[in-house]
């Protein structure tokens, strides 16, 4: 600071049209010691050179009317022993080939550094006070980029304009790498961030698919409850007072017409074991869908179905192919078995049942046909209600709920006087390979 505060102040002028881009010139100038003045355009400056010569000029380029090129130009032609520094926002080789050919000393590209300012101001003064070694350098004619240029310049200004526009481009590839880095940086968070959301979305994928899985759980636990309070509520009183009705009657007639009596008293135990089996089933309704789904080998569950029947001279054929399994509940066991006990009941002159296995698309149907008297086209949906099942047994209610836990479904598709014919649907991924068969 002393050396500044002892040397004459250098009197700089600063020719830019913008008043923030000049007033900031001025300021980093001034804190360097430089005495400034400023002008708004071409025009401006050289009358202020004609009032009173600065040691240097700092000129933008690009200005309405006369361009920072033809300012140097003139200042060259009229002034030639004072230095040009252009100030641009433009860096191509073709702006530092009209830079020499209008005879500029230097380059400034914005947005300017106050240290490069410095620096710049600095070498082009010294340099200004060493007389060039060439003396008047000759034209010199350069062609660049299918344009040609007349360079005036000598040695020593070409190699100083040069050294300043490389100085310029290192320190600009310089906050290119820096810049890189930095978006590298911001690019391995960016990855880390899509990471984190990635993350966040399977697991928020997940919570949805546990919601939804809780959802259907209470919707299917609602139609249960519902179901059941329909039975316990409105069947078990029908059954009972029915029950007492009959047994009233038969009280009532058991001395005069004991016959009738003894009849109503069979009209009576018939109820009760209708009341037996409704109260059964609320008990094994209860259980479809309590335990999770497992993966049952298909063939095996077929076998074990025949236990729990008495199939007398009708043949049982598991055609099923070993090793492949089915996910279900665990009382899928209980949908063969009363298949095979709905065929013996129903299916009057019936000589064989069958169990097989059959590809479709992206999914598997198990088939259970025998060659009994068929089902009704009438009777082929209701066979599955519970309504209907209170009088035939409700084994085929149950067995699609069971079913349908998985999303397996059933239907009957058989002729009447053919046979019947159960399709078991599963959907793909619920029928596999067991690990045996691989």
């Amino acid at each position: 600071m002393e050396e500044m505060q002892t040397r004459p102040a250098i009197s700089v002028l600063v020719v830019e049209d913008s008043r923030t881009q000049a007033e900031f010139l001025r300021y980093m100038l001034e804190q360097e010691g430089y005495d400034v003045t400023l002008a708004a355009d071409g025009e401006a400056a050289l009358r202020r050179i004609g009032a009173g010569r600065p040691d240097i000029v700092l000129s933008d380029i690009l200005m309405p009317g006369m361009d920072g090129y033809d300012l140097c130009r003139r200042i060259k032609q009229e002034h030639p022993a004072i230095p040009v520094i252009l100030v641009t926002t433009l860096f191509d080789p073709a702006d530092v080939m009209r830079g020499l050919e209008a005879g500029a000393d230097s380059f400034i590209v914005k947005p300017v550094e106050p240290g490069h300012v410095r620096s710049q101001v600095e070498a082009v003064l010294k340099a200004a006070e060493v007389p060039d070694p060439d003396g008047v350098p000759a034209p010199l004619e350069v062609s660049f980029a299918d344009s040609a240029y007349t360079i005036m310049a000598g040695r020593r200004q070409i190699l100083n304009t040069l050294l300043s526009t490389y100085t310029v481009a290192v320190a600009k590839n310089a906050e290119l790498l820096e810049a890189q880095d930095q978006l590298r940086t911001v690019n391995e968070q960016l990855q880390e961030a899509i990471g984190d959301l990635s993350r966040s979305n399977e697991s928020l994928e997940a919570e949805n698919q546990e919601r939804r899985r809780v959802e259907k759980a209470l919707a299917d636990a609602n139609r249960k409850l519902q179901l059941m309070t329909s039975i316990t509520r409105h069947d078990l009183l029908n059954q009972l007072a029915a029950l007492w009705e009959y047994l009233n009657l038969a009280l009532s007639v058991r001395e005069q017409e004991p016959a009738n009596a003894w009849r109503h008293v069979e009209s009576a135990e018939g109820m009760a074991t209708r009341i037996s089996n409704t109260i059964r089933f609320t008990a094994e309704y209860q259980s479809v869908g309590a335990a999770s789904p497992v993966w049952q080998d298909l063939w095996t569950l077929v076998e074990r179905s025949k236990k729990y029947v008495s199939p007398g001279a009708v043949t049982i054929e598991n055609t099923v192919p070993a090793g492949v399994e089915v996910y279900a509940d665990p009382l899928v066991e209980k949908v063969f078995s009363n298949l095979i006990e709905n065929a013996l009941r129903y299916g009057e002159k019936i000589t064989t049942i069958t169990f097989s296995l059959r590809e479709e698309g992206d999914g598997h149907t198990i088939l259970c046909t025998d060659d009994g008297a068929g089902v009704p086209p009438g009777e082929k949906e209701k066979i599955f209600t519970y309504a209907y099942g209170m009088n035939t047994g409700l084994g085929l209610f149950l067995a699609r709920e069971i079913l349908a836990i998985t999303g397996i479904t059933i239907r009957e598709t058989g002729e009447v006087g053919k046979g019947a014919r159960f399709e078991i649907r599963c959907p793909a991924g619920v029928v596999r390979a067991g690990p045996e068969t691989g």
